[in-house]
């Protein structure tokens, strides 16, 4: 595997796992799951601040809702598969804006 590759993957990993850790931790401080109604509440700061938590959040909250979609709606594959690479694509780039914060914070080498 290049080391292209690898970091890629690398990223990829480290996105899922800061929007699982978001959002997960947003549902046990406020005893509810994190979602994209989060941006309906009109312009309110709290609106303005949910803006950030989503852009990270959101390859959870799309696979969480494509997967409980998938069961209880019956969707069909296409869109299942569309939507977990929108995710994959969405993690990739939080993922790798995370990684290379961490580098330049010096955390990672």
């Amino acid at each position: 595997m290049s080391p292209d590759a690898l970091n890629s993957l690398f990223s990829l990993c480290i996105g899922f796992a800061v929007a699982g850790a978001l959002a997960s931790g947003y549902q046990a401080f406020v005893q509810r799951p994190a979602g994209f109604g989060l941006l309906q509440e009109g312009v309110a700061p709290k609106t303005f601040a949910a803006v950030p938590f989503l852009v990270f959040a959101a390859p959870f909250i799309i696979m969480r809702n494509t997967l409980r979609g998938k069961r209880i709606e019956r969707r069909r594959f296409e869109f299942v598969m569309m939507a977990t690479v929108l995710s994959g694509f969405w993690s990739l780039m939080s993922g790798t804006f995370v990684v290379m914060t961490l580098r330049a914070a010096g955390l990672l080498a």
